[in-house]
């Protein structure tokens, strides 16, 4: 089931939310086994076959995180958390990678291996990930869980589901004890509205309305065409917005649903292509990802207290993988090596200009302005790499960007693309962040504050109306599919 679909908005969601309010304050643990067993046909709804999947790998962690926390000895626990995630690891390659490397096996020993045809549950990687954290977090004594229904409901509860926020148990389980979130609160109702309603104009409208120009372009030259410079330049931005405001509604919306049930979950995106460096970049975009990788990959490995030759190899390797997380093909690969390069040469000009004295002149209008524009000119063509097919193809692309080849016409771009993209730009570069804006924050104070209001009312009935115009062909958003 889709967060911009019309089951969802007008089926799921709000029946859901009244059997919540409606059991949890009479028996709040009855309305914690309604909010799991709607999270269970959430989940259900794209194939009931793979329910088996997540209850098993559910089953599977609370138990390891039961044995681990009665573990007799520091020695014991080790080797129980590391059992207990290799078979997570190994459930998540299985279906994430079996292909791609039996493919990659293929290609080395010059033949043939016809694929295997694991398809790709819904969620794994985030589901994955979240019971990952939560073993690391009961070997350490950070947290403990002893309710299996608790347990379920932190694992499935429905808007982090699918794709994020990556989330600790301590972050969200205390709030369902909360008695104020077994009441509905104008506070929380009307701020899980406003920030539903953006994600959802931002997915259908901004994400969804560009979404074709990018298609055009990199499917006509993944079909061996080799685009012209402003059809390859169009694309490019096309794209670069397409899955920010993509995964930026997809958030908005996330958090909202999950505020209508007075849960709070943490800021996942804050205005990356805002960002003056990589560094900044990835403090940014999908940060909880990013603190994921950092604490149970990037920290593990030796950080940043071995030396700084071993600290960039740490980054370099945490990139890596976080790029072959987003998708099993060898240019996920080589997106995530760049970008661990990017951090390597940000960190290395940080540490020169702190050696030679001109730390404080990076930190001026002008140098940021600078570093804004070469880091979002790197992430796009970051994303030229992310969004390709192949090498050939992102080859193509990058030579078209550079102003060779153009011996086909996917579509020449016209003023309204390029106004399109420029308003797209706007919004992206120069508005706050719709969370820090609806929820108060530093970001959003040199702008008018949201406010329940008629006006803001208004505006979001228009934006609702707007976005059901465009809805009767629904997609999917970029980051299941991860």
């Amino acid at each position: 089931m889709l967060f911009n679909s019309l089951p969802y908005i007008l089926g799921f969601l709000p029946l859901t939310l009244a059997g919540w309010f409606a059991l949890a304050r009479i028996a709040p643990r009855a309305g914690r086994l309604w909010l799991a067993g709607a999270s269970l046909a959430f989940y259900g709804w794209w194939d009931w076959r793979y329910l088996g999947l997540l209850l098993g790998s559910i089953v599977f962690n609370y138990a390891a995180a039961r044995t681990i926390a009665g573990a007799g000895s520091d020695r014991r626990r080790h080797a129980l958390l590391t059992a207990a995630i290799a078979v997570d690891l190994a459930l998540l390659g299985w279906f994430k990678y079996a292909d791609f490397f039996r493919e990659s096996l293929a290609a080395l020993a010059g033949t043939h291996w016809a694929p295997l045809g694991v398809a790709l549950p819904l969620g794994i990687s985030f589901f994955t990930f979240t019971q990952i954290a939560f073993l690391v977090d009961t070997s350490a004594g950070k947290v403990r869980e002893t309710d299996p229904l608790d347990y379920l409901l932190f694992v499935t509860f429905f808007p982090h589901l699918l794709a994020g926020p990556v989330l600790h148990h301590a972050e969200m389980m205390p709030q369902f004890a909360d008695p104020r979130t077994t009441r509905p609160r104008a506070e929380m109702i009307s701020t899980g509205l406003t920030l539903f309603m953006v994600g959802l104009v931002k997915k259908v409208v901004l994400a969804d309305g560009i979404a074709p120009v990018a298609s055009l372009v990199f499917d006509a030259t993944a079909a061996g065409g080799q685009p012209g410079m402003a059809e390859a330049w169009a694309a490019a931005l096309a794209y670069s917005f397409e899955l920010y405001f993509d995964f930026s509604g997809y958030t908005d919306m996330a958090l909202g649903a999950a505020r209508l049930f007075g849960i709070v979950l943490p800021t996942n995106f804050a205005s990356p292509y805002q960002a003056a460096s990589p560094i900044e970049f990835w403090r940014r975009w999908h940060m909880t990802l990013s603190r994921f990788l950092r604490d149970y990959l990037y920290i593990p490995l030796g950080g940043n207290r071995l030396g700084p030759a071993r600290r960039h190899f740490n980054l370099f390797l945490t990139m890596l993988l976080g790029g072959l997380w987003h998708g099993a093909a060898w240019t996920f690969v080589a997106w995530g090596a760049f970008h661990g390069l990017l951090l390597m040469a940000n960190h290395g000009w940080r540490a020169l200009a702190a050696r030679w004295g001109f730390a404080k002149a990076t930190a001026t209008p002008p140098a940021r302005l600078a570093g804004w524009a070469l880091t979002f000119l790197a992430v796009m063509l970051g994303w030229v790499l992310f969004r390709a097919d192949g090498f050939d193809t992102a080859a193509r692309m990058f030579a078209s960007l550079a102003g060779h080849g153009g011996n086909f016409a996917a579509f020449l771009p016209g003023a309204d693309v390029w106004v399109e993209l420029a308003a797209l730009a706007a919004i992206a570069f120069l508005l706050p962040n719709s969370q820090s804006l609806v929820l108060g924050g530093a970001e959003a104070r040199r702008w008018p504050a949201w406010r329940p209001s008629p006006a803001w009312a208004l505006l979001l009935a228009l934006g609702f109306v707007l976005a059901l115009g465009q809805m009767s062909d629904v997609s999917p958003f970029l980051y299941y599919r991860f």
